[in-house]
């Protein structure tokens, strides 16, 4: 019989865990320190039971930024093999979780190669998968049903689930009074709404929420509660809908706790850069320092295409100031399913933003990184250059394809190049901008 439950449990109790150790060391966190921030709820650690091949980590307070590529079938793009290329090439890239989106097809064969196969933190929203397994009208699928599905999920090793408990009969009142711009955008949310209101029920998330704690507890999943209200225009950015769910969800935070239950709290999608600070630092007063995960936020709603980069701005502030665990958003967001090539350059744009708030951040090894390839530049040394760059693949592809005459320059600047003179003057030597 295990002496703990969950992570936080454990933590709770005393006992270092196996993924505390582990996380301990990829943090160079002293191990005593992360397990009483495990305690306060302040890091979470999703390790389901049953995901035998996972890699920890711990996404929180005084960690790197952690990021999560969404992927999965669509009815319109249903290639498994396709998913699991990009499953691959995330991993590969240094995505730390993966949140399979699936709404169409055996979902739950993907769903448990990803537990089998991917060493990445492994997300879900059983929201969706409830509407694709039952195959029936939204109205028909039964209380107990929209349950089950959240057990199967867990039962097939999901280490965390999005799940849309905030959104109940007394938030949806304030949500339909206030008349917003772009309404509901979650797709959960959204789901769980109509539900909601075809049928007159309560959220049965929200009313059965002792039970849903209890599936979390016996697999250990982190629960991440998703905000089906979230801004989906700049416009709707922190108005009463979301910050009124947001203080529904910091009440629910303290009863997963109370079971010793790990929580992620989901922040907004789309916000103005000068209200993003309020947003995080707001969020960790009424959630008591629990991880926030947020997606995006994008900070202009005009750039179709290029969703990848208002993200990154968004996501790199927010980061500095108090979120955990950047959702990455790729160039296909608000168009289509993303390609592989989209997923690759969503990544790249994620870690970026995640690794510049940790520099702003202190993260000690952040700053080194940046202090390495600062001294590859000074030194003309374009290979170790290309060993630090977040993107190796296409820094070098660069180079080769515009090849300088000097091998110590680049065609942008030649023998101009300010760095090779001047250390060529440092050194006693004769510049030589003209021959």
């Amino acid at each position: 019989m295990s002496r703990y439950t969950t992570q936080m449990d454990a933590a709770i109790k005393g006992i270092i865990t196996p993924e505390m150790e582990q996380v301990s060391a990829y943090e160079n966190m002293d191990v005593e320190q992360l397990r009483e921030l495990v305690a306060k709820g302040q890091i979470v650690i999703p390790a389901n039971i049953n995901h035998k091949s996972l890699k920890p980590y711990g996404i929180g307070t005084r960690l790197k930024t952690k990021i999560n590529v969404n992927l999965g079938t669509s009815r319109d793009c249903l290639d498994l093999d396709v998913e699991m290329q990009k499953v691959q090439a995330a991993v590969n890239m240094g995505a730390e979780a993966i949140m399979d989106l699936s709404s169409f097809g055996d979902t739950r064969k993907f769903r448990r190669k990803l537990t089998e196969e991917c060493s990445a933190v492994i997300g879900t929203v059983p929201i969706y998968d409830a509407v694709v397994y039952y195959n029936k009208a939204l109205k028909d699928i039964t209380s107990d049903e929209w349950m089950d599905v959240v057990r199967m999920h867990a039962e097939d090793g999901v280490d965390f689930m999005t799940i849309h408990c905030g959104i109940n009969r007394e938030t949806a009142v304030r949500f339909k009074e206030s008349k917003r711009h772009t309404n509901i955008v979650s797709r959960g949310g959204s789901i769980i709404f109509a539900w909601m209101e075809l049928t007159g029920n309560e959220n049965p998330f929200y009313e059965r929420y002792d039970e849903l704690l209890d599936i979390c507890e016996r697999y250990d999943v982190t629960i991440s509660l998703g905000d089906a209200c979230r801004p989906g225009s700049l416009e709707d950015a922190g108005d009463i809908s979301q910050i009124s769910e947001l203080v529904e969800l910091g009440r629910l935070t303290q009863r997963a706790w109370d079971h010793h239950v790990q929580v992620l709290i989901e922040g907004p999608g789309h916000m103005p850069l000068n209200q993003i600070r309020a947003n995080m630092e707001i969020q960790q007063t009424i959630c008591k320092g629990a991880p926030f995960y947020v997606l995006g936020p994008l900070v202009t709603d005009v750039a179709p295409g290029y969703d990848h980069i208002t993200s990154a701005i968004g996501g790199a502030v927010a980061a500095t100031y108090g979120a955990s665990f950047l959702c990455y958003v790729t160039p296909a967001e608000h168009l289509r399913l993303p390609t592989l090539e989209d997923v690759k350059e969503g990544i790249i744009a994620a870690k970026i933003a995640a690794h510049a708030a940790d520099v702003a951040k202190g993260i000690p090894e952040a700053a080194q990184w940046d202090y390495q390839m600062s001294e590859a530049r000074r030194e003309l040394d374009w290979e170790k250059q290309f060993e630090l760059a977040i993107d190796s693949e296409k820094a070098r592809r660069y180079r080769e394809e515009s090849r300088p005459e000097k091998e110590d320059t680049c065609t942008m600047c030649g023998k101009m190049c300010a760095v090779r003179n001047i250390n060529k003057i440092l050194r006693g030597e004769d510049v030589d901008i003209m021959d």
